[in-house]
C-alpha cells in the first residue's frame, strides 16, 4: 500500500451514543478543531464544535436530531468545511483517521491500520468490551463512508500494557479461563499513560527506557500504572476498566465475595450487578455524587459523606503508589493527570500524604499554586520527582496514526 506523508489527521473516539473529535495539522501538531456529538439518537442531540486555530473564537452549538453515528459524523464533516468555523474544503485534505479503539486483548499489542481482518478480530474482542468495541467498529465504518481516501487506523487503549509480565497480568484462576476465554488484567488509559510518560522523560533529561515512573490519571474513570523503563509493568485496572482505584461511578478493587454475597442474599441479576458496579458505586455510592469538584464543595460545608468519599478516594490512590513503589524499586517520578490529577490540589494531597518516608514528600504552597503546563510539587528534599503533566490523548492518537501509517512500529 503505497501512502503520502499525511498532513492532517482526524482522532475520533466513538461511543454508543457520542462521537468526540478533534483535527490536526501533523506539520506543527497544532490542533485545529475539536468537537462533541452527544445523545445520538436521544431526546435532545447536540453538536458543539471549536476552531482552535485562533481563527476564530467561541464555540458553535447546534441543537438538532441526530439518529445515527453516520448522521453525526456527516454533520462534523460539514462543519470541518464549513466557509465561517471550517478549516478543509473538502473530505479528501483527511489523510488519515486515528480512531481510539478501548479493548486489543492480546490481539494487538501495536498500533493497526485498519483493514477488513482487524475489523474482524475487533469483533471477535466484543465479549471483553460489550459497551465500547462495537461502537468504535461503527465509528470506523462510519468513518470509511464519511471519509473514503482516508487511511483508517485504530490506537487500542490496551496496547500500551501488553508489556506487563504474566505474574502482573494474570489471575489465580483455573489456567483455561485464561488460556480459551482470555480472562487476565489488560489495563485501559493506555495512550495517556504512554503520552505522559514519554513528556514526563523528556522534562527530566532523561531517555525514556532508562526512566521509571508512577503515573495516576485520574478523572471519571481512574487507573494508575507503573512505568518501568518506558515500558507498562503494571496497572491497576484488570479485565475491564472497573478494577483498582475508586472512580467516579465505578467501585474499583472489592472482594469479589461481596457479589456472591448480593447475589444470594438479593437474587441479584448480571445486569443489576454490572449497574451496581459501574454505575452507582464508586464517589456517587458513598456519598450520592461523582464529580470531585462537587463533593469537595460538600466537605466544605461539613456534609460526613463527602469528607469520607474523598478520604477513601485518596487512600486507594496512595495504596497504589505504595505498591508500584515496591513493583519499581527506584522511581524517577510520580505523575498527576487527566481532569482530577490536574486540577485538584487536595486529591493530590491526599495520595501523597505520609510517603515521605518512601521518598515522595508534597509541597503544599507549590502543589495549591495555580499554574498550567508541566509542573514539580515536591519538596527541594524528596527523592522522587512529582509532577504534573495534562494529559493529551488526542495528540498522542494522532502522533500514533502518523508513525503507524508510515510503517513504523509504536510500541518499542
Amino acid at each position: 500500500m503505497e501512502i503520502t506523508e499525511p498532513m492532517k489527521i482526524l482522532v475520533i473516539n466513538a461511543g454508543s451514543s457520542s462521537i468526540k473529535y478533534q483535527l490536526f495539522d501533523m506539520q506543527t501538531e497544532q490542533a485545529l478543531a475539536a468537537g462533541l456529538v452527544e445523545r445520538i439518537n436521544e431526546p435532545n442531540s447536540r453538536i458543539k464544535h471549536r476552531l482552535l486555530d485562533g481563527h476564530h473564537a467561541g464555540e458553535t452549538v447546534l441543537d438538532m436530531p441526530i439518529e445515527n453515528h453516520h448522521q453525526g459524523l456527516s454533520q462534523v464533516a460539514r462543519l470541518l468545511m464549513d466557509d465561517t468555523v471550517g478549516v478543509i474544503r473538502q473530505p479528501d485534505e483527511i489523510d488519515a483517521v486515528g480512531h481510539r479503539a478501548v479493548h486489543g486483548g492480546e490481539t494487538f499489542n501495536q498500533t493497526s491500520v485498519i483493514d477488513e481482518a482487524v475489523k474482524k478480530k475487533m469483533r471477535a474482542l466484543i465479549p471483553l468490551a460489550p459497551l465500547h468495541n462495537p461502537a468504535n467498529i461503527t465509528g470506523i465504518e462510519v468513518a470509511e463512508q464519511i471519509f473514503p481516501k482516508a487511511v483508517q487506523v485504530a490506537v487500542f487503549d490496551t496496547a500500551f500494557h501488553q508489556t506487563m509480565p504474566p505474574a502482573a497480568y494474570r489471575y489465580a484462576l483455573p489456567d483455561e479461563l485464561y488460556q480459551h476465554h482470555g480472562i487476565r488484567a489488560y489495563g485501559f488509559h493506555g495512550t495517556s499513560h504512554l503520552y505522559v510518560s514519554k513528556v514526563a522523560a523528556d522534562y527530566l533529561g532523561q531517555p525514556a527506557n532508562k526512566t521509571n515512573l508512577i503515573t495516576a490519571h485520574l478523572g471519571n474513570g481512574c487507573s494508575i500504572c507503573a512505568v518501568q523503563g518506558g515500558q507498562s509493568v503494571d496497572t491497576s485496572m484488570g479485565l475491564t476498566p472497573l478494577a483498582g482505584l475508586i472512580m467516579g461511578t465505578r467501585s474499583g478493587d472489592i472482594d469479589p465475595g461481596v457479589l456472591l454475597f448480593l447475589q444470594r442474599k438479593l437474587n441479584l441479576s448480571v445486569d443489576e450487578a454490572d449497574r451496581l458496579l459501574n454505575k452507582k458505586s464508586g464517589l456517587q455510592g458513598i456519598c450520592g455524587l461523582n464529580d470531585v469538584r462537587d463533593i469537595q464543595n460538600q466537605q466544605a460545608e461539613g456534609n460526613q459523606s463527602a469528607e469520607l468519599a474523598l478520604e477513601m478516594y485518596g487512600y486507594r490512590i496512595k495504596k497504589y503508589i505504595g505498591a508500584y513503589l515496591a513493583v519499581l524499586g527506584q522511581v524517577d517520578g510520580l505523575i498527576f493527570t487527566a481532569g482530577v490529577g490536574e486540577n485538584s490540589a487536595y486529591i493530590r494531597n491526599l495520595a501523597c500524604r505520609g510517603l515521605a518516608p518512601l521518598g515522595i514528600e508534597l509541597d503544599r504552597a507549590k502543589n495549591e499554586a495555580n499554574s498550567t503546563g508541566i509542573r514539580e510539587i515536591q519538596t527541594e528534599s524528596s527523592r522522587v520527582k512529582i509532577l504534573v503533566i495534562p494529559t493529551n490523548e488526542e495528540l498522542e492518537i494522532a502522533r500514533q496514526t502518523w508513525s503507524t501509517i508510515r510503517g513504523g512500529h509504536y510500541y518499542e
